[in-house]
């Protein structure tokens, strides 16, 4: 629009309205005239502004995305750095911990052996001619390490130093073939030699422990300590080797053969220490962890009590109907009066009945293969004069059916449970 004297006349009369009605609005609060136009007028642009808002707002939004997207990806970029730096300072820190205890218990071995001792870091693995397990450690002549001086871990004997620089230092494995020590058994005072395998160890790492004396008894899970050398170089005594794990008993050889597997777990190492002086008295077995106790046997499978067998089979028929619970009590109270009959007889139940059994196991029958006596009670005919009478002449259904009956109803007056099979 152009700035012209009308359309500032317009605006100025626009600006006198707009300020009369702040005025007259602000002074007439709840005035009966004016309240119901402001009530009006507030619903109506009150619904037009939501309107509005509800339209615009997703454009307005986009639009801010667009101007503010250069600086929320600079954002996220920082944002992930931090969290990878973050996560580095975890993992170091988580690392330090782990080097730390063993560090700790390093200098505790130290200490129980009376070692005076220079830690290192393993940094790197070498390739040394003449040996095949080797590492390189941070530590050199400027921390007072020498060649041919014991290396330890915080479990037990590492190797020793075969190189020794200003700086750094190489190392060979008790591992490697190459190297040999002088060992004894726990306890005692039985020498031997301990050798490496190398790629012949397996992924266990093995070593190889000859006994000098061929009769000196060895078994499984004896413990190896170094021996030491003549002024302690290149290894010092006391230092925990390793467990024997198998023997190989072969006659006639004039040593013996064992395998042990190293206390020191040189697939994962990284804290190790440099024995720099001597202790002045073997440590002999002091140095070594304590041996762990033995496991515990199996609990033994708890036996039933007599009776416990029984009485889970009476409950397990009570629960299906079988068997009412007072039936033991009225088998028990019957007994007695079974019993006390003459000839001990007793009888047996069964679908169609009861039929008396005497002493010889025979029913209806006296002595076994002899014919009952004539008259005797219940006595029952034999097969043949059963075929006899049957062909002769039986007697009417119903007549024999009535004495059926009779029998039946008699048997249960006798048997005292009213006639329940």
């Amino acid at each position: 629009m152009r700035d012209t004297r009308r359309a500032r006349l317009m605006l100025g009369l626009l600006l006198a309205v707009a300020l009369i009605l702040i005025t007259v609005d602000n002074r007439a609060g709840s005035d009966r005239v004016l309240g119901p136009v402001r009530g009006f007028a507030a619903a109506v642009f009150g619904k037009a502004e939501r309107v509005g808002a509800a339209v615009t707002g997703p454009i307005t939004g986009f639009v801010g995305m667009l101007r503010d997207a250069p600086s929320a990806r600079r954002l996220i970029g920082d944002l992930r750095k931090e969290n990878a730096r973050l996560r580095d300072e975890v993992s170091a820190q988580r690392l330090d911990r782990t080097r730390s205890d063993k560090l700790d218990r390093m200098l505790g071995l130290a200490g129980l052996g009376r070692y005076r001792i220079v830690p290192a870091q393993v940094v790197a693995r070498r390739t040394v001619a003449g040996f095949e397990d080797t590492v390189e450690i941070d530590a050199g002549e400027a921390d007072g390490i020498r060649a041919d001086m014991t290396v330890l871990s915080d479990e037990g004997l590492v190797g020793r130093v075969i190189q020794a620089g200003p700086t750094s230092s190489t190392v060979a494995l008790l591992t490697d073939p190459a190297l040999s020590a002088g060992a004894r058994l726990e306890g005692g005072n039985e020498l031997g030699v301990v050798n490496g395998l190398g790629e012949a160890g397996g992924g266990g790492n093995l070593i190889k422990f000859r006994l000098l004396d061929s009769t000196v008894p060895i078994g499984v899970g004896r413990r190896i300590v170094s021996f030491g050398s003549q002024r302690s170089l290149p290894y010092v005594p006391g230092v925990p080797i390793g467990v024997v794990e198998r023997i190989d008993n072969t006659p006639g050889e004039v040593t013996r053969t064992a395998y042990a597997r190293p206390f020191t777990d040189f697939s994962a190492l990284d804290v190790v220490g440099v024995v720099v002086a001597a202790p002045k008295r073997d440590p002999r077995d002091s140095v070594l962890p304590p041996v762990p106790p033995p496991p515990k046997p199996p609990k033994p499978r708890e036996e039933r009590r007599p009776g416990e067998h029984r009485a889970g089979q009476r409950s397990l028929e009570e629960g299906f109907g079988l068997r009412r619970p007072g039936d033991e009590v009225q088998a028990a109270a019957e007994r007695p009066a079974r019993e006390a009959r003459p000839g001990a007889a007793q009888e047996r139940r069964g679908r169609h009945g009861t039929q008396r059994a005497d002493e010889t196991g025979g029913y209806g029958y006296g002595p076994a293969g002899q014919a009952p006596p004539a008259g005797a009670a219940g006595a029952a005919p034999p097969r043949e004069a059963q075929a006899r009478e049957g062909t002769a002449g039986a007697a009417p259904r119903d007549t024999r059916a009535r004495e059926g009956a009779a029998g039946a109803a008699g048997a249960a007056a006798g048997d005292g449970r009213g006639g329940r099979n």
